[in-house]
């Protein structure tokens, strides 16, 4: 892709710059357990990628219906959603199971290979944002690669800010790996309330 957004394209005497497509509406909403197997098959993408997460099986339908259903009535999760598909999802979890951190939930965001860099992360991260903030969270967590760019772009963006790294947090493919944490301050913990 050029500097100015646009995609070059091959043909004629040289390349040539073709208009990027335009993006279709999103849907930003809570996930359903019928799409089990559209947030599977964008996990594994990010599984597959190496980029957004130590872990390394695929996730099936069944595993990721399991997912949903444990969330359901306290942690979202959340979808982005383009004519009618799946593009991105967005999830909270459990931080740590001590009473006094049941305002703090980790979050995660995970994009289509084909939606990357559409505002599809973005949409379905602001969702949880806000699906958490009205849920009573007080705080966002998570960690992520240093060189996963895109993704600490879109935290930046969102108003989360780097607070430190962990150092060979874990292996992944039998190399360590180091995070970045990130957190978000919402509800009546943050800075501006």
């Amino acid at each position: 892709m050029s500097r100015s957004g646009r995609v070059r394209a091959g043909g004629g005497a040289g390349p040539v710059d073709a208009p990027r497509q335009p993006v279709p509406p999103t849907i930003v909403r809570a996930a359903r357990a019928g799409e089990a197997p559209a947030i599977a098959a964008i996990y594994t993408q990010g599984i597959e990628d190496r980029t957004a997460t130590f872990e390394t099986e695929p996730r099936t339908a069944a595993q990721m219906a399991d997912y949903l259903a444990e969330r359901a009535g306290r942690y979202p999760v959340i979808v982005a959603e383009r004519e009618g598909r799946v593009v991105a999802w967005a999830a909270a979890s459990q931080y740590r199971p001590r009473a006094c951190y049941d305002g703090v939930a980790e979050c995660s965001v995970y994009v289509a290979r084909d939606a990357r860099g559409t505002g599809a992360g973005r949409a379905a991260l602001a969702g949880l944002v806000a699906s958490c903030e009205a849920a009573g969270f007080w705080k966002l967590v998570s960690r992520v690669f240093p060189e996963n760019v895109a993704s600490r772009r879109l935290c930046a963006g969102l108003g989360f800010r780097e607070v430190g790294v962990y150092r060979r947090h874990a292996r992944l493919d039998g190399r360590w790996r180091d995070t970045v944490i990130v957190e978000l301050l919402i509800g009546d913990a943050r800075d501006d309330a």
